[in-house]
């Protein structure tokens, strides 16, 4: 595929399920690039409509500087242009322009700006660092309202008009009048993401306000199940949405919810059950117990068919 405009890049990430990778660790808790492309390859090989490289699934928060940039090199690399990779950008407003103009240099198609690291901000502040770093980069940037960056809808529309390449909004937050405000007062200027952990859980009354796909992380383990999930809520397949959740979606989020970050430990888990593991979590993560991986691993074979590993 041709390299996305900003323009472009908003519609193209809409009309399909993203996909975001974990970040394959060794034992010694260095980046492991070998497994981390081969991990790529096999993703590319399914119909996603963007992959989002070092994100929150990809213990972004727990790379640096370099590693992140290691890492979107790899992901621009491994796709060979099949799927748009979107790289992030986060801490302090100046930390972000880096990262967004390195990501540019990269091959990026887009960034994900996710909210500066500790400080709270009230519109004013939030409005100039979205345009600050906006203005940084000829890139598609996507706001993640989540933790400390969140925003009405009066506030998202004036990033909007001040920052023509911001492309597209995700939601962390799961507040559904603010969403449909948002989505009342700018319509199709955006493109709206789910990003709620386990999105799948929200992505069937998501549709009702404007958000037309998600980020998955089951994808990382069960890319198969996790598109026929998405197919069957575009289609607004009530029953097979609500099989789903019933038969492996709220028994996973059982065990997800027993820790906190166990969101992201929960898909290394999932990989090392389906024979593709991804190596533990970085601090301040915590892998799963043996019992937990074990009783994930049965779950797996609910849909796989295999034994559990």
């Amino acid at each position: 595929m041709s390299h996305l405009s900003a323009d472009e890049l908003g519609p193209a990430l809409g009309k399909g399920l993203l996909s975001f990778p974990v970040t394959h660790f060794d034992a010694d808790l260095a980046f492991d690039e070998a497994a981390y492309r081969k991990h790529i390859a096999w993703l590319a090989q399914y119909d996603v409509a963007g992959l989002f490289a070092a994100g929150g699934t990809g213990e972004g928060f727990s790379l640096t500087p370099s590693e992140i940039d290691q890492v979107v090199r790899a992901a621009v690399s491994e796709t060979g242009g099949r799927v748009p990779v979107i790289a992030p950008a986060t801490a302090g407003t100046a930390a972000a322009v880096e990262q967004a103009r390195a990501a540019e240099v990269a091959g990026a198609e887009g960034i994900l700006l996710l909210p500066p690291y500790l400080t709270e901000a009230g519109p004013e502040g939030l409005i100039e660092h979205v345009a600050t770093i906006c203005a940084a980069t000829s890139l598609g940037v996507i706001f993640y309202s989540r933790a400390n960056a969140t925003c009405n809808d009066v506030t998202l529309a004036r990033m909007a008009e001040r920052c023509p390449n911001l492309v597209g909004f995700k939601d962390g937050v799961g507040n559904i009048e603010t969403m449909t405000r948002i989505y009342a007062r700018l319509g199709d200027r955006l493109t709206y993401i789910g990003g709620l952990p386990t999105a799948e859980t929200f992505a069937l009354p998501y549709t009702e306000m404007g958000v037309t796909t998600y980020s998955s992380a089951i994808f990382n383990f069960l890319p198969e199940f996790a598109l026929a999930f998405y197919r069957a809520v575009q289609a607004r397949d009530r029953d097979t949405v609500y099989r789903h959740l019933r038969e492996f979606v709220i028994p996973y989020l059982d065990i997800r919810d027993r820790r906190p970050g166990y969101a992201v430990s929960i898909i290394k888990a999932g990989l090392t059950a389906i024979g593709r593991p991804a190596g533990p979590v970085r601090p301040p993560l915590t892998n799963l117990t043996d019992d937990e991986r074990a009783e994930l691993g049965a779950l797996i074979a609910t849909i796989t068919g295999a034994d559990a590993a």
